[in-house]
């Protein structure tokens, strides 16, 4: 099935629902899926909710209401704080499950109080291969994903959104900033802010693709392979380990591998993936 075929199927499942609250962060995904709703539905039967806490920089939230208030979208902010859920700033490996069970029960709320029949989010079929415990509260909570019932994959995703003129088409990929931290590692305000200022010094620096890890007071810097030598040269080098430190790091690094997904979960093995 080619990609407009697998849109009209994602078009046909959204009218479907009759209405719905979108789980709304101004990324990729759910900014495309944003966008369909509102064409198979209209403006009248779509809301879009985004969760505002610690471990979502500002950038993503004022995004969000940028686009929202350009589309003519009903838009809701809640509030949703991570570290207030027991456990989580203990960092299981279950934490996202805990973060997603929370968020989709207050967004089902908000759907009801607004008269939306479904609740959606914007997985794709990329994130189907990885450890995502999310998932599976999703799953429990009743919460569609219409992108992966698709068949929707990143790259079509991508292609799609610079169609249908979306200035989301190349933005990098995101997740939370709790999913820097080692698993088991205490997730903090501070340690929160300091990703989230590391990430955003790279993004201002033209890195397309970051990702700042935390090792206790250790950054892992993770760019994309192609950008490795850039981050490397000397300016650059000394301008982001004296700024990463005035942080409070008191380790930079480089991980000689690059930009990927899902790193943490390297070092859990198959029965540590069950919740």
């Amino acid at each position: 099935m080619n990609i407009h075929d697998k849109y009209k199927v994602l078009q046909q499942n959204l009218k479907a629902m009759g209405s719905v609250a979108v789980a709304f962060s101004s990324g990729v995904d759910s900014t495309f899926l944003l966008k369909a709703a509102l064409e198979a539905l209209g403006g009248e039967n779509v809301i879009a909710v985004t969760a505002s806490s610690c471990s979502f920089p500002e950038r993503e939230l004022k995004e969000a209401k940028e686009f929202c208030e350009k589309n003519g979208v009903r838009h809701i902010v809640c509030k949703s704080e991570e570290l207030d859920i027991d456990g989580f700033r203990q960092n299981p490996k279950n934490r996202c499950y805990l973060c997603k069970h929370e968020l989709f029960e207050k967004i089902w709320e908000i759907a009801r109080e607004n008269g939306m029949n479904a609740v959606a989010e914007g997985s794709n079929m990329d994130d189907n291969g990885d450890y995502r415990p999310g998932l599976i509260a999703v799953k429990e909570l009743g919460v569609s994903s219409p992108l992966r019932q698709a068949e929707l994959y990143k790259e079509e995703i991508r292609e799609l959104s610079k169609e249908m003129g979306l200035p989301t088409w190349d933005k990098q990929s995101f997740a939370c900033l709790s999913s820097r931290f080692v698993y088991g590692e205490t997730i903090s305000e501070k340690k929160l802010g300091m990703v989230d200022k590391a990430e955003q010094l790279l993004l201002d620096m033209g890195f397309h693709q970051v990702r700042v890890r935390i090792h206790g007071n250790i950054a892992r810097i993770e760019v994309l392979p192609d950008e490795i030598t850039k981050i490397v040269e000397e300016g650059n080098r000394t301008k982001i380990a004296n700024q990463l430190k005035e942080y409070g790091f008191d380790y930079v690094t480089l991980d000689l591998l690059g930009y990927r997904t899902g790193s943490m979960n390297e070092t859990l093995d198959e029965k540590e993936k069950e919740i």
